[in-house]
């Protein structure tokens, strides 16, 4: 069974960094584009970040360019999300998931982690 393990998440003041990690379980983990979505309580999900098979190619949220970079490590099977400069709104759930091709949208994904809280204070 395919799993996505997120961690990294917490209580952070506005303007700190975090880094998110998603460590995933299915193999070969670099046949699998990755991206980052975020739902913060009453809103849809959405699209923060996304990252191709080989690295080479990332994809952002207009919201996070130039304060989230997305990255990953095949040899470890893990994703990261470096996020600086956060904001209260950048308050939310965040989920990593794995698709066959990169692309912004949830319904191209085929397995989900179940999330880590981000809490951004003002």
């Amino acid at each position: 069974q395919v799993q996505l393990v997120e961690s990294g998440g917490g209580l952070v003041q506005a303007g700190g960094s975090l880094r998110l990690s998603c460590a995933a379980s299915m193999r070969p983990f670099s046949s699998y584009a990755m991206g980052w979505f975020r739902q913060a309580p009453g809103k849809e999900r959405e699209f923060v970040a996304a990252i191709r098979w080989s690295g080479s190619n990332t994809n952002y949220a207009e919201s996070v360019k130039g304060r989230f970079a997305i990255s990953r490590d095949n040899a470890k099977s893990t994703v990261y999300l470096q996020m600086n400069s956060l904001k209260p709104e950048d308050t939310a759930i965040y989920s990593c998931a794995a698709a066959r091709f990169m692309s912004r949208s949830t319904t191209d994904y085929d397995y989900w982690g179940q999330g880590t809280q981000v809490t951004v204070s003002s």
